[in-house]
């Protein structure tokens, strides 16, 4: 092995996702230039430049998560309140928080997304997906992306959350296609679209979803959170790669995504945040339909950056395994965002991983609410918060 390889031994449950032995125990693993070089059993471990004990705890994959919305000023705590005290949730919000996010400066925005970024690679995630969308203006759109386009190479471009106060439906999503997306795209890899009542229809949705492909974005949906409704059809009439939420699905619609292989981007923090009825996971994964889960990090509906409590949601609320949600959250993730180098410990993974305080990954559905990850590599490198 190279001076730059790292050996990580003693490992009391290691998963892989190898389609041969998905878990493995009392494992060992070598990294070398960022990269997982060797997986086997620890007592066979080649040596190596540098070595870690894990002293039969747990290690898994980084975690995926594919759909945030780091950038943003402001919160909507008071919004929250009157929720739980029982006001229902309608998109409207979005714009208290694109108040606060005009008015912040470029640098307070990067330094508030750096540090909600930090909490996330403090609880176990390594790749992230931002999402622009609190701007809903040429300038501070652009803004936005500029600033997530620093954090992470998984950029989506928004402009199509709502309809901004003062203008008509159909003007705005010209601006939204025209202007705003030419300003936009070179800092996105994404576009993507609220597709739901209250927000952008699906003749709009489509007009901004197509441009965004004929601009070179790849397309991802906001589909049927709020009710039953034509965002899921339409991510897999396009090839998105992923319709998020899923809340309410028809039968046509997990058909859909069974055939397409559209992924379904589960985001548990959001009903936990609005009282809206979980997803049926069960139902989804039972019909072959891929499944990631994400945080949905945002001031609004989901203010959480808490991967491990999403996955503990999806267990309690959503009919999945500890298994399965932990899949769905590395594995599930990577699909979401059409990375293979992600989201799985095999041969060649990009060595992202958490080591975590449990002998098990179960203890993360277990054990809700305790910070089980105590130790992050990404890359290979060790992570600590600045």
């Amino acid at each position: 092995m190279s001076a730059a390889s790292l050996a990580i031994t003693s490992i009391g449950e290691l998963t892989t996702w190898d389609d041969e032995r998905p878990i493995r125990h009392d494992a060992g693993l070598v990294i070398e230039a960022g990269r997982v070089v060797w997986v086997g059993a620890s007592g066979d471990t080649p040596s190596a430049d540098r070595r870690i004990d894990a002293q039969g705890g747990a290690v898994i994959p980084g975690f995926v998560d594919s759909h945030t919305h780091l950038v943003f000023a402001g919160d909507r705590a008071e919004e929250f309140a009157a929720r739980m005290a029982g006001k229902p949730y309608a998109a409207g919000g979005i714009r208290t928080t694109v108040a606060a996010t005009r008015s912040a400066t470029e640098p307070e925005l990067e330094r508030l997304a750096r540090h909600r970024l930090a909490e996330l690679r403090a609880q176990g995630t390594t790749t992230v997906e931002i999402k622009s969308g609190y701007g809903l203006d040429v300038a501070t759109e652009e803004r936005l992306l500029r600033v997530a386009s620093a954090l992470t190479e998984e950029t989506t471009f928004l402009g199509a959350h709502v309809v901004p106060s003062g203008w008509e439906a159909n003007a705005y999503v010209e601006l939204v296609t025209g202007e705003m997306l030419a300003r936009c795209a070179p800092f996105a890899k994404w576009v993507d679209v609220f597709c739901e009542r209250g927000a952008i229809d699906a003749d709009q949705a489509r007009l901004v979803l197509s441009a965004g492909i004929a601009a070179g974005l790849q397309p991802r949906v906001h589909a049927n959170q709020l009710g039953p409704g034509p965002g899921v059809q339409l991510a897999c009439e396009l090839g998105a790669a992923a319709a998020d939420h899923c809340t309410y699905l028809s039968d046509s619609d997990v058909s859909a995504l069974a055939e397409t292989g559209v992924v379904a981007g589960l985001l548990p923090g959001v009903e936990f945040s609005t009282r809206h009825p979980y997803p049926d996971a069960r139902r989804l994964l039972d019909a072959g339909v891929r499944v990631a889960i994400a945080t949905d990090c945002n001031p609004g509906t989901s203010y959480t950056s808490s991967m491990p409590f999403c996955i503990a949601l999806a267990v309690r609320e959503m009919g999945m395994t500890p298994t399965e949600a932990l899949h769905a959250a590395t594995q599930g993730g990577a699909g979401s965002l059409r990375r293979e180098d992600v989201g799985h410990l095999r041969l060649g993974a990009r060595a992202d991983l958490a080591f975590l305080d449990a002998t098990s990954h179960v203890h993360l559905a277990y054990r809700p609410g305790v910070p089980l990850v105590k130790r992050v590599l990404v890359g290979g490198d060790a992570w600590a918060r600045a």
